[in-house]
């Protein structure tokens, strides 16, 4: 009981790690941790062949671990968010693009050159809002126009990224387009109610959840009149409530980075919400303590409760159905 309660609390994290090898912080990711995933970042990329190279370390290492294969993700937004230099082909982002042919090129393009290096989740497309005379945080970042527009371009996106093998991830859940504040630094509050954001900002995720996308991505931004206690990334109310009960969504749910200034609370507090929130996946992508304590929190709170035992087992079974669907992974 006790290796499956540590392969049960480490399939729920996606980590990140320093180095562009297969470093013993990346080994104690896969073999001690059992991490379900990993995230790639501008400092772990050289070039396509050091980057194929890393991928397949460490999804042979896993292998050799006894673990299923990894989720290996990475932000390639295009434009501002790009994590992939050149020789990799770089994008103007989503603010450029206008019609559903100009996505498609962008997501066909860029799942062939994520594939080939061994990445198989794209945390994008970013599905947020924007409303006019705002000046918001995702101008930068959000397609151009009203809601059904950014709907049919970001599903135009999450098709052809999933078409071409790579799991799309739709963000920032439920909309922080009218943010002014990065949640990198700062906690931001959007005091809308749920027909506020049921006329605009969630158009973008209803559809995508309708495309089939593979995962969506909570914000860490507080809605205080869907939850008035917990940001979304950690929220009851929202993760569960929302996105499973009133969108049904069954697929992957994952936070932002719990590293993020955005979040004060403690990783025993914060593990005990994702638990609760059915979410999947704690993104927690920087080397430091909080990836041990996140992991022997998990471990400790799945020991002592069969209910949430129960509810873990429900997660593990859809982070499971994704790795047979995408990676090609087959259960014993």
């Amino acid at each position: 009981m006790d290796s499956y309660i540590h392969h049960l609390a480490g399939q729920r994290l996606m980590l990140g790690f320093e180095g562009t090898g297969l470093t013993p912080d990346l080994r104690e990711i896969i073999e001690k941790y059992q991490a379900g995933g990993i995230i790639l970042f501008r400092n772990n990329i050289q070039s396509p062949d050091q980057l194929a190279q890393l991928c397949e370390d460490a999804q042979s290492f896993a292998r050799s671990c006894g673990r299923p294969p990894l989720f290996i993700a990475v932000d390639q937004e295009g434009g501002k968010v790009s994590r992939l230099p050149e020789p990799f082909t770089q994008f103007g982002g989503n603010p450029g693009i206008r019609s559903r042919t100009e996505a498609e090129n962008f997501a066909r393009i860029t799942a062939r050159e994520l594939q080939k290096a061994g990445i198989n989740m794209n945390l994008a497309p970013v599905m947020d809002v924007v409303p006019p005379k705002t000046d918001s945080i995702m101008q930068d970042r959000s397609f151009a126009g009203d809601a059904r527009t950014v709907a049919d371009l970001g599903t135009a996106v999450i098709k052809t990224l999933q078409e071409n093998k790579v799991m799309a991830v739709a963000k920032h859940f439920p909309g922080i387009g009218r943010t002014v504040l990065d949640s990198h630094h700062h906690l931001p509050v959007l005091d809308a109610d749920l027909s506020t954001l049921a006329a605009s900002d969630l158009v973008p995720f209803k559809a995508a959840v309708q495309a089939d996308v593979s995962g969506i991505m909570l914000t860490h931004v507080v809605y205080p009149k869907l939850d008035d206690q917990w940001q979304a990334s950690l929220s009851v109310a929202i993760a569960r409530d929302l996105v499973r009960d009133a969108l049904g969504f069954q697929g992957l749910v994952l936070t932002d980075d719990l590293d993020m200034k955005a979040i004060g609370h403690d990783m025993k507090t914060c593990m005990a919400q994702v638990l609760a929130s059915d979410i999947d996946l704690a993104l927690i992508c920087h080397k430091g303590p909080n990836i041990e304590n996140a992991f022997q929190v998990l471990v400790g709170l799945l020991a002592s409760d069969t209910a949430l035992q129960a509810k873990a087992d429900v997660c593990l079974e859809r982070i499971y159905r994704y790795k047979q669907r995408y990676l090609g992974w087959h259960t014993a």
